[in-house]
């Protein structure tokens, strides 16, 4: 193709110019900072001697956190415990007005949990979520960089857990290791 150089009357472009202002554009513009999607999470793995939660999708580890746990050790065994649970379970929704910012609800108890509690005659608990902070102020950030403070949840920061809970989906399993 031949470009048309004359001049246009309107904008004194020619065809041409326009052609190579747009390509140049394509080639040359602003690429965005998140050019390669993000992979779809596949499950959530937590581990608990290493306070760490990662993020995973296939066999990749995608993304890792620190994280606060229940403050006390062992696998939770009763409401009340303050022990963070161990076993397979689902992230099955997710709270956005939670007074710690924001949460991912974890299907705890599962039949495991309700079987042992059973056999010991106490209520298993519940209502165990992966959250935020409940503000946060220079103090609360050092506390939970430093203690394990929860009553059996898992916590990380205000930004992480809204990272978190763009990337997981309701439905997504969630194993939590000793």
């Amino acid at each position: 193709m031949i470009c048309d150089l004359t001049v246009t009357r309107h904008c004194g472009w020619s065809r041409c110019g326009w052609i190579l202002v747009v390509l140049a554009a394509c080639l040359f513009g602003p690429r965005t900072a998140d050019a390669t999607p993000t992979p779809e999470i596949d499950h959530v793995e937590v581990y608990k001697t290493k306070h760490e939660l990662r993020l995973v999708a296939g066999d990749h580890v995608v993304k890792r956190y620190r994280v606060a746990l229940g403050r006390q050790l062992g696998k939770k065994e009763r409401a009340g415990d303050n022990r963070t649970p161990e076993g397979r379970y689902v992230i099955d929704y997710i709270k956005r007005d939670s007074k710690f910012h924001r949460a991912l609800h974890i299907s705890y108890p599962n039949a495991a949990d309700y079987q042992q509690a059973s056999l010991k005659g106490v209520s298993p608990g519940g209502d165990i979520m992966i959250h935020g902070l409940p503000g946060e102020t220079t103090l609360i950030k050092r506390i939970h960089e430093l203690f394990d403070w929860t009553r059996g949840c898992i916590a990380l920061t205000n930004p992480e857990i809204d990272e978190i809970a763009q990337l997981v989906r309701p439905g997504t399993p969630i194993m939590i290791y000793p």
